[in-house]
């Protein structure tokens, strides 16, 4: 069975429940995605409903042809969307694949839903699919998706120079992270002992 096939699973904890993306989730997406806040350091934006409509069917197509896939996130707590996250970049031959595309709404943000989200996400590459790396990137400047990336036990790589084009014209800084299969251990115990908002 491929990648492709392999991620396309409901993912769960006690806390968070990541299902692959379907058009019913499109009104529950819509609920979060109108923040502007959320597309700071994103290669797209969402700031109207037409831009809304491309960008979520954007990412629907993407998961239907097997590029990526992509998860809409329920916080079990409240029974709603908080966000979505995906997998892409996956290279099969080399072991590798990346997190990425990871968003969640204002009012779940700081309360534990990345954290579990991710610790889910690393769980099912490393132990069900057979995944040497994890890698995940980000804005140079996105200083909390940095300390979330730390926070969940990801090494800090290198930045890569002027990596994309971001909406507004300029060429955004791209800094790399990874978890290895070998880290995994201790990153899973680390994971397990639940947030820590220090």
């Amino acid at each position: 069975m491929s990648w492709s096939e392999q991620s396309r699973v409901q993912l769960e904890t006690e806390h968070v429940i990541l299902t692959p993306l379907v058009e019913t989730d499109r009104e529950g997406w819509r609920e979060q995605a109108m923040d502007p806040d959320i597309w700071t350091y994103f290669v797209t934006r969402v700031d109207d409903e037409a831009s809304f409509v491309r960008f979520f069917y954007s990412y629907l197509a993407a998961s239907d042809n097997g590029k990526r896939t992509t998860f809409t996130i329920t916080d079990k707590a409240s029974g709603r969307v908080a966000g979505s996250t995906s997998y892409g970049n996956m290279s099969e031959d080399d072991l590798r694949l990346e997190i990425g595309s990871s968003w969640l709404g204002r009012e779940f943000r700081g309360r534990g839903i990345n954290h579990w989200t991710k610790y889910l996400l690393m769980r099912h590459a490393f132990e069900e699919m057979g995944a040497e790396r994890v890698e995940f990137k980000t804005d140079v400047l996105n200083e909390r998706a940095r300390r979330g990336l730390r926070a969940i036990g990801a090494t800090e790589e290198g930045v890569l120079r002027s990596y994309n084009p971001m909406p507004d014209g300029h060429r955004r800084d791209a800094v790399y992270y990874s978890v290895l299969k070998a880290e995994w251990p201790g990153v899973r115990e680390l994971l397990e002992e639940g947030p820590n908002f220090r």
